[in-house]
């Protein structure tokens, strides 16, 4: 399958030494039957203390398509993406986790809902591989995001999402903000679509986020999303021929002759 797009992949990275081999095999696996025109993964270490860095350097030295960027200590997942929309070359843009809980061969899945006015693709965990706590607590999470932010994203918690780069030139991030990307974009003007997606047991390792994380530390967050949704500008301009229009349906001097207008204001 040829895909005359240019694609990127972004990937934040904190602590996953076990995993990054498994993951840049299995992008490389997705990248081969898609044949996009351009692709890279733009890894980005989060900080990384556990040899994930000499890894990543050593992926980025046998193919050229990985592209490793350093932070210089950990700075979080909003920082992390941020960083990889900044620095990516494609015309569209995929985010994922480094745990190989998403599935890069769902790419191709996101790819093909992509239409035109969609702005982002995002996955939905149908058969989520977490415990039952992680599961509740991550609906509760999306329910009360919804409810509080008026959307409608099923699973903001998934990864695994496609983006037009576009959609990033005027949205400034903020920590904290990473879970309310589709919001932001849709914010801009774009639209927003669901696939769904599949999702693995963690293959190694163990999860950097806990029930506290997704439900609670995200509160204020959402409470500055809704703020900006409410405070978001609204204005069309318009047309010439339009405005002259009102112009002459408004204007009730129009109707007076312009030698008895000028008559009047001499007098």
């Amino acid at each position: 399958m040829n895909r005359a797009i240019r694609l990127s992949i972004i990937v934040p990275v904190y602590n996953e030494c076990d995993n990054l081999q498994k993951l840049g095999e299995a992008i490389r696996a997705a990248m081969e039957k898609i044949s996009p025109s351009f692709w890279e993964v733009i890894c980005v270490n989060d900080g990384s203390t556990d040899g994930s860095t000499a890894i990543l350097e050593r992926m980025a030295k046998a193919d050229p398509h990985f592209i490793p960027l350093h932070f210089r200590e950990n700075q979080g997942q909003t920082a992390a993406f941020d960083a990889g929309i900044r620095a990516a070359k494609g015309e569209l843009l995929v985010t994922m986790d480094a745990d190989l809980q998403n599935d890069p061969a769902d790419i191709s899945l996101l790819l093909d809902r992509l239409e035109d006015g969609i702005g982002v693709v995002c996955g939905v965990r149908v058969k989520r591989n977490d415990t039952w706590l992680r599961r509740a607590s991550s609906r509760f999470a999306n329910a009360v995001r919804n409810w509080i932010s008026k959307d409608n994203v099923t699973d903001t918690g998934c990864s695994l999402k496609l983006f037009r780069a576009e959609c990033f030139a005027n949205i400034k991030l903020f920590e904290g903000l990473h879970r309310f990307l589709p919001t932001l974009v849709k914010m801009e003007g774009y639209r927003a679509v669901e696939v769904p997606v599949s999702h693995h047991p963690r293959y190694a390792g163990e999860s950097k986020y806990g029930v506290w994380n997704r439900v609670f530390k995200s509160f204020k967050d959402l409470l500055a999303v809704r703020w900006m949704k409410s405070r978001l500008l609204h204005y069309e301009i318009l047309a010439s021929e339009e405005a002259e229009m009102r112009v002459g349906h408004s204007d009730t001097r129009s109707a007076i002759p312009a030698d008895e207008e000028l008559s009047a204001l001499q007098n």
